[in-house]
């Protein structure tokens, strides 16, 4: 299993373990008119996979059907709506992305007419993911103060955990 799948899976898990925590009500808030829920992070991420992923070795990575700025609005959309638009964006990548052979890493795409090796892609593609779980995160932990229930390593526990580490390189006895 290739380092980028490992490490999707990794914040997919992250993602999915932090939205289970929050609320319907905090899962459609803001912190301001600027900022972006939850559902909107969640239903872009779903835009975004299902464009870069779709035909992923032959076509453009921006598809002419995507519509990024309608990905900002939630309005009119449940909760499920947006979790089963995640779900057909993650199983996009999964289908297209997962099964990449080392041969496949230094051929050439393009996003937005601009080439990329695979891998270039798929390291801008993880960095893009990563940030966006890191917004969904501190809005969820946020909105359960204390009781959050830490995905990592939880204040105060780095000496139990260095004796023990199980969340490296995707392995996760919690999950296995």
């Amino acid at each position: 299993m290739n380092v980028f799948v490992i490490e999707y899976k990794r914040y997919h898990d992250l993602l999915n373990k932090a939205v289970a925590q929050v609320s319907d009500e905090d899962f459609f808030t803001t912190l301001g008119p600027e900022d972006n829920s939850i559902a909107i992070i969640i239903k872009h991420l779903a835009g975004n996979f299902k464009s870069r992923f779709t035909d992923f070795l032959t076509t453009d990575g921006e598809k002419p059907w995507r519509d990024r700025e309608g990905e900002f609005s939630v309005e009119g959309l449940s909760r499920n709506q947006i979790m089963n638009m995640w779900e057909e964006g993650w199983n996009v990548l999964v289908q297209n992305a997962f099964s990449l052979k080392e041969s496949d890493m230094k051929r050439n795409i393009t996003i937005r007419g601009v080439s990329f090796t695979v891998e270039e892609a798929l390291a801008r593609s993880l960095a893009h993911f990563s940030y966006h779980v890191g917004q969904v995160l501190f809005l969820a932990k946020h909105f359960q103060g204390d009781a959050w229930n830490y995905l990592t390593i939880p204040p105060g526990g780095s000496n139990a955990y260095n004796q023990n580490p199980t969340k490296e390189k995707g392995f996760n006895t919690e999950t296995q």
